[in-house]
Parts: C-alpha cells; structure tokens; sequence
C-alpha cells in the first residue's frame, strides 16, 4: 500500500511539473499602432461626409419591440467645433420642405469607435430627444428615446460617387 501511494505521489507531482512548465516562446507580433485621436476624427469625418445612414428602426414597446420600419438619413457634411461639439449637417425632407439643418451633438470615443451622442434635444414642433448611435466602418446602431417612447435603429452607410462636371451629359436646353 506504501509503494502504491508512493507511485502514486511521484505521478502527481511529475504531472504538476509538467503543467507548470513555461510554454515554447511563441513568435510574437506587434500591435498595430493605434491611430491618433486626429486620425480617428479624420476618419469620422470622412466616413459621415455626403453619406446616407439607410436601415431600420423600431420601437420598444411594453418589454418588446415592434415590427422594423425602414430609415433613411442623408448627412451632408460634419465638422468638430472648437467647444468640443460637433455639427452634422442633415438633409432633412419632409412635407415638400428640402433643407439642411445643422445638429449639434457631441462624438465620444469606445475606444477607435465614434459613438455620436445627443441629449435632450429639442425637435422644433416637437418634443426632446435623446440617442447613443455608434459608427463602426460603414455601419451604424443606436438608441433614442423621448418622452414616452423609446428605440432601437441600425443600418449602413454609403456614398454617392462624386458627379465629375467635365464628364456629366450636357444638358440640352429647351428652345421652345
């Protein structure tokens, strides 16, 4: 029975060494450098510069949400303010009107993710706002809510090639 428990010992401390032993130097590669908070907002900015945001929203109604609509944003340009803001020019069309309308909001960073932050803002003719929406490459997901009412939106960004006047179709004008 002694020399049971002393094989027995043997085995379990060899088999302790051997987990403890240091594992094979692993070639090891480097981090990619992570860019600086200028390129990062250079990046947001050409990502959110003549884009649509086109996808989906729904609501959370009673613990559940509601059946998708789809959502459709046009964002003319962005720029960083020197208080720290930052505007989106949003092209708004709604009943026969066709304007820009600057929004001011602020852009916090998850680490290389812009995540556009509105709070409380008022709606002209309407009520306030609140919304979370985070931008990864050319996709977008987020949060808003307002008074009584609360949802989800997501979708993808895309972009217009840009219109090279010397090559656009001449236009004939109508001589009648």
């Amino acid at each position: 029975m002694k020399l049971t428990c002393l094989i027995l010992s043997c085995l379990l401390t060899a088999i302790c060494f051997a987990q403890d032993a240091p594992a094979p130097e692993q070639a090891k590669t480097p981090k990619p450098k992570k860019p600086s908070q200028e390129e990062l907002e250079a990046r947001f900015i050409n990502t959110m510069t003549n884009a649509t945001m086109s996808g989906r929203w729904c609501l959370i109604k009673d613990g559940k949400l509601t059946p998708e609509k789809e959502d459709k944003y046009t964002i003319v340009s962005v720029k960083k303010n020197e208080n720290g803001f930052w505007t989106v020019n949003s092209r708004i069309e709604y009943g026969g009107f066709n304007m820009v309308v600057p929004v001011p909001l602020r852009v916090e960073w998850a680490d290389d993710t812009p995540v556009m932050v509105v709070n409380n803002m008022g709606i002209p003719g309407g009520n306030k706002y609140s919304a979370r929406v985070l931008v990864y490459k050319d996709s977008y997901a987020g949060t808003w809510s307002g008074p009584g009412l609360q949802g989800l939106l997501n979708g993808m960004i895309t972009h217009e090639p840009a219109i090279d006047e010397a090559k656009a179709p001449e236009k004939k004008e109508d001589t009648k």
